[in-house]
């Protein structure tokens, strides 16, 4: 794995994993995302979630962790195209400088969380959620 993705890895996935906190135990997924990954972090009344992403992107809830999706992509490119089954729904740049997606298939019920490599935000429409919102969420 080249350090560009093992960083990614780490800052995304890695904290807060039942299965390591490095990536020693790294196994490529589909995409780039670790497919070990195992949030091991629970907060009361919120569910599941993931520590290595701001608020309103590292909720999993209450649904099985293997029901949530977290995928992460190289460029826009390889990522999944969005339509009426994979609809994105927020959108943040990070200040790592990468792409965050939460979105939802509606027709199985299953929420996803993208991760781009860099800046996608003019390619992918849907609301934007800025620092300053993340900042007021609970």
């Amino acid at each position: 794995m080249n350090e560009k993705i093992k960083k990614i890895i780490e800052t995304y996935q890695c904290p807060g994993c039942v299965t390591g906190g490095d990536t020693s135990c790294y196994e490529k997924g589909d995409n780039l995302e670790c497919s070990k990954h195992g949030s091991g972090t629970l907060g009361s009344g919120i569910g599941m979630f993931y520590l290595g992403l701001p608020k309103a992107f590292c909720r999993i809830g209450f649904i099985k962790q293997e029901s949530f999706c977290l995928y992460i992509f190289e460029n826009i490119e390889k990522g999944w195209g969005y339509d009426k089954f994979n609809i994105p729904v927020w959108k943040h740049l990070d200040k790592h400088g990468n792409t965050l997606v939460r979105g939802l298939s509606p027709r199985i019920n299953h929420p996803f969380l993208h991760i781009f490599i860099g800046d996608y935000l003019k390619e992918i429409d849907c609301l934007e959620i800025t620092q300053e919102d993340i900042d007021e969420m609970d």
